[in-house]
């Protein structure tokens, strides 16, 4: 006679959260790291908004999502950088050519600038993620041969730059994160956050669009150039 494991009812359940169309397309919105509306997330899921708080009761109860009220509104983040971490990267476990196409210039368009830089909740991602992460690695700041570690270079050269560092929490100073769109790991944790909220909050990148996508502004591109040697081409 076989012993269940005791955590594959827990499993089971976390599974079938996520494996719903709807309740799929709001995490992935959520990785912005941004607090939705529900009426927003229901416009951008396709659904109706009775619909959708049925939805994200489900995310509430299972542990996926907080929510606050504010007045009438009803908003809803991500629970936190782990919940982040399991869905990003089970969206790197997609098969590209699975994805649908798009079916419009406009989708198109999103596409392709979500592609070239956005956001992964709080950290780079796209072709920006994996340029910054390159540059890093390149100038010994950062190293890959044994997962993610910051150099002592690397804590010094954020330093250098103004990016202050919380090392008081449990969450890693770095930590590799698969890029869905580049199938290679991008920085995360503790310096990823940093460098991400560095960039937005000084002017490096700005969000365009209602989604996640970012872009590196000229002053963003100046300061990469010359920080961290990035050609301004593998910025555009």
């Amino acid at each position: 006679m076989t012993t269940r494991d005791p955590q594959a009812p827990q499993l089971a359940r976390l599974a079938a959260l996520i494996a719903d169309e709807t309740r799929a397309s709001c995490l992935l919105a959520l990785l912005d790291g941004r607090a939705w509306t529900a009426s927003e997330l229901a416009r951008h899921a396709g659904v109706a908004a009775s619909t959708l708080s049925e939805h994200l009761g489900k995310l509430v109860a299972g542990g996926l999502l907080t929510e606050e009220r504010q007045g009438r509104h009803r908003y809803v983040r991500l629970a936190g950088a782990r919940v982040a971490q399991l869905v990003e990267d089970l969206a790197a476990q997609v098969d590209p050519g699975a994805v649908v196409r798009p079916r419009s210039l406009r989708e198109s368009s999103a596409g392709s600038a979500m592609a070239r830089g956005r956001t992964c909740y709080d950290h780079l991602a796209g072709r920006l993620g994996i340029a910054v992460t390159d540059a890093l690695t390149a100038r010994q700041l950062l190293r890959q041969d044994t997962g993610f570690a910051l150099t002592d270079a690397g804590v010094g050269w954020f330093g250098s730059v103004g990016i202050s560092l919380d090392r008081k929490g449990r969450r890693p100073l770095a930590r590799a994160c698969l890029d869905w769109t580049e199938r290679r790991p991008h920085l995360a944790g503790v310096a990823g956050a940093a460098l991400c909220r560095h960039a937005l909050d000084t002017g490096w990148c700005v969000r365009i669009g209602s989604e996640r996508a970012v872009k590196v502004t000229a002053a963003g591109e100046r300061a990469l150039t010359e920080l961290l040697g990035i050609e301004v081409a593998a910025l555009r």
